[in-house]
């Protein structure tokens, strides 16, 4: 009797070791897969975001620049990002503002028959939308029609955001005036704004930053 009762005893005590190593193998599974679901989010919060690759500005004569565009492409190794999530920050003469997205335009390079000059002639791109508290974005290069569908950047693409500064700000920007400010999106790094202008206006497109 003895022995059967010690004999039950030691299959209990393997049968609850199988159901502790049972739970410690799953626990160990879903920590695993979740640490590598971790890694991945911290890598992409690492490696993505945006990059500005210029400014321009349309000057108004007499008066000074009353819209820009800035040229935005998503950094090396970036997963794509959606400009319709993205905040636009800009800081001019102690004001500062922020702007969301308003829509995409659905004009590309292809239809600028005087180049990128084309960019700020209302009649080709509708700058309407672009307003005091909203930027519009256009496609510049988009291989794989990701801006001109969903406004989604990613490897490749160089898209136009496009603000009318002179309704953000309620003013012209006018030289040697500084203006600073940040293109924020859903996660990753933000692109980063700032120019100051020119000393004087010696055309109707400036080269800004």
């Amino acid at each position: 009797a003895i022995g059967i009762g010690t004999l039950i005893i030691f299959i209990a005590m393997v049968l609850v070791a199988a159901v502790a190593a049972a739970v410690l193998i799953n626990t160990s599974g879903f920590l695993q897969q979740k640490a590598m679901a971790t890694g991945k989010e911290s890598t992409e919060q690492v490696a993505s975001g945006l990059l500005c690759s210029g400014v321009t500005g349309h000057y108004v004569k007499n008066k000074g620049i009353d819209r820009i565009v800035i040229y935005i492409t998503p950094n090396a190794g970036s997963a794509p990002i959606d400009l319709k999530q993205c905040k636009l920050f800009l800081m001019y003469d102690g004001k500062a503002v922020s702007l969301n997205f308003s829509k995409y335009d659905t004009n590309t390079v292809g239809d600028f028959t005087n180049g990128i000059k084309d960019i700020f002639n209302t009649t080709v791109v509708k700058w309407n939308n672009a307003d005091a508290t909203s930027f519009v974005v256009v496609a510049l290069q988009d291989d794989d029609k990701s801006l001109l569908t969903n406004a989604v950047i990613n490897k490749g693409d160089l898209a136009g955001v496009l603000v009318n500064v002179s309704a953000a700000f309620g003013k012209h920007v006018g030289t040697r005036e500084r203006v600073s400010g940040y293109l924020q999106p859903e996660f990753g790094a933000p692109a980063v704004i700032e120019f100051t202008t020119p000393a004087a206006f010696t055309s109707d497109v400036i080269e800004l930053q």
